[in-house]
């Protein structure tokens, strides 16, 4: 049985300059782990905030066969930041809930620059790409919102069941009959 792959790109100039370490892609991967009761081999990449080298990255996580990217970084309003512009020449398919629901959680724990972040989802082929926080604590905030419908999503993609972990999170999935 083939082991279902996840991406997990982090994007920014800064931690591939060597300026600070990257703690949100690491954070990502620890909240899916926790989150996963399926075992899953996951690959980090990390690139700096440039449109082509966000979007190579993403088409090469999808041509491997990842079920899964997120990305971390360059979703809010600076110059620099331009995970949106990026998204918007790889995706097939863009979901915008993901979004909504990720500004709703982060509004709803107290984050009021949540309305400043430009984070979406999609599907490139049979692979979903979301855009989570650069902020570590912001990551769990945004997972927990969202990964319920992950699996599911990346079912109705085409791509692998998922389980999640029922000790710690409730996956949906309509009911069957």
């Amino acid at each position: 049985m083939t082991v279902p792959k996840i991406g997990v790109l982090t994007i920014s100039d800064r931690a591939t300059q060597g300026v600070y370490e990257d703690i949100s892609g690491p954070a990502i991967e620890s909240v899916l782990r926790e989150f996963l009761a399926t075992e899953c081999e996951f690959e980090r990449r990390m690139v700096a905030d440039e449109v082509q080298d966000i979007v190579r990255a993403i088409e090469d996580f999808a041509a491997d066969g990842c079920a899964l990217v997120c990305t971390t970084g360059g979703t809010g309003p600076s110059p620099r930041d331009v995970t949106p512009e990026a998204m918007d020449e790889v995706l097939d398919k863009e979901l915008p809930g993901f979004g909504e629901l990720m500004r709703r959680a982060s509004l709803d724990a107290g984050v009021p620059t949540a309305i400043l972040s430009r984070q979406t989802a999609g599907i490139v082929g049979r692979t979903l790409v979301v855009n989570v926080p650069g902020k570590p604590g912001s990551v769990r905030v945004c997972l927990d919102a969202i990964f319920p419908a992950i699996p599911y999503c990346i079912e109705l993609a085409g791509g692998p069941y998922l389980e999640g972990n029922p000790d710690v999170v409730q996956v949906f999935r309509p009911k069957k009959g």
